[in-house]
């Protein structure tokens, strides 16, 4: 008897922790990032309806695989009334290098800096590339990848796309969470 009663103490426990590092259903609020110039953004000016999230790089070759996706989603979607908002939360990764990589890959989006990863350890985003989806009130509806394969003849499920087809339409997305997967971000020591 005692054994089982530790053992669901010790299950609640970990469901606790789990359900803490879920970021579905949470609201992050507000933050600020900067243009590539340097000069502050406050989320509430970039946010919409629904509102798309994105942590890139300019060195991890896994969200550079998505470059041209990413840049899809963004003529797909904007027109439709998402709004995106794509961040750089590496330290190794400058400004000037940050705008260099958008104009190399002709991104249509601009990109902002999260300077001390605040933006990244709000929404704990661990990748690149890392995607949340917020709905009209703030509260994040989907986190993961933005589809299941870094080799496009391989994608099999488009969650990004699918969560963001849900909200547009007043559904919640299913799944809410999917394994996003790249390169780490680069945080501040």
């Amino acid at each position: 008897m005692r054994r089982t009663i530790q053992l669901g103490i010790c299950l609640l426990a970990a469901a606790s922790l789990w359900a803490q590092d879920r970021i579905v259903g949470t609201r992050p609020g507000d933050f600020t990032l900067h243009d590539l110039q340097g000069a502050e953004v406050r989320s509430a000016s970039l946010s919409g309806n629904v509102t798309a999230i994105l942590f890139i790089a300019t060195k991890c070759p896994v969200s550079n695989a998505y470059n041209e996706r990413m840049s899809a989603l963004y003529r797909d979607y904007a027109p439709k009334g998402v709004r995106f908002i794509f961040v750089n939360s590496n330290h190794t990764e400058p400004p000037a290098e940050v705008a260099g990589h958008a104009k190399t890959n002709g991104f249509p989006f601009p990109v902002y800096k999260d300077p001390g990863n605040v933006v990244a350890d709000l929404f704990r985003a661990q990748a690149t590339p890392e995607a949340f989806v917020l709905d009209a009130g703030g509260t994040v509806r989907y986190h993961g990848h933005i589809d299941d394969s870094q080799n496009p003849a391989r994608i099999t499920k488009q969650g990004l796309r699918l969560a963001l087809d849900a909200l547009l339409n007043g559904r919640n997305p299913d799944p809410a969470e999917t394994k996003a997967f790249g390169c780490s971000i680069k945080r501040v020591k």
